[in-house]
């Protein structure tokens, strides 16, 4: 996504709005993200003499693995965020600033927007549990999934007698 600096300029004072979709599939299989789908960006940008501010939101959907089964689980995302520029021949991109130099007469927020994605993928999502049950497997070749309902308060054989006793007793 590419902002003409003399777009900016032309308008003075007064934001440049704008809204876009942009593809940042190239982000895919970082940060555990399997699947990204283009996100809309929109916001304003503003220009201050050398300085440019560029506020904007970003809406989308990621698909992340379940932290406990690895299954998909869709991740829907709202990001707001606020970015600095600097026209100014003497910023360099070295400096620990977080005011990002233009370089050329294009802005490119593409970068920008991607950092923003990366920063918000949560460290680990869970699926629904519903969706768990339906996918998991519940008996195999010798074993079989025993579930707390399904079991019933069993005495134990060789333990039977000293049931009969504590019968006695309470008698």
């Amino acid at each position: 996504m590419k902002i003409p600096v003399q777009k900016l300029k032309a308008k003075g004072l007064e934001p440049f709005e704008f809204t876009e979709q942009v593809d940042v599939s190239d982000i895919q299989g970082k940060n555990d993200i399997r699947r990204i789908d283009p996100v809309k960006v929109s916001g304003q940008a503003t220009s201050y003499g050398n300085d440019i501010t560029v506020k904007f939101a970003i809406d989308g959907k990621m698909i992340l693995p379940c932290a406990r089964t690895l299954v998909d689980v869709p991740y829907e995302f709202h990001i707001d965020a606020i970015e600095l520029f600097t026209l100014s021949p003497y910023a360099s991109a070295d400096d620990e600033s977080e005011i990002h130099p233009v370089e050329g007469e294009l802005l490119d927020l593409k970068p920008y927007i991607e950092e923003n994605i990366l920063l918000d993928v949560p460290f680990r999502v869970f699926s629904d549990d519903q969706q768990v049950y339906d996918d998991a497997v519940t008996e195999g070749e010798g074993w079989q999934l025993a579930s707390e309902e399904a079991q019933q308060d069993k005495i134990d054989p060789r333990l039977e007698k000293l049931q009969a006793l504590l019968k006695k007793d309470d008698e």
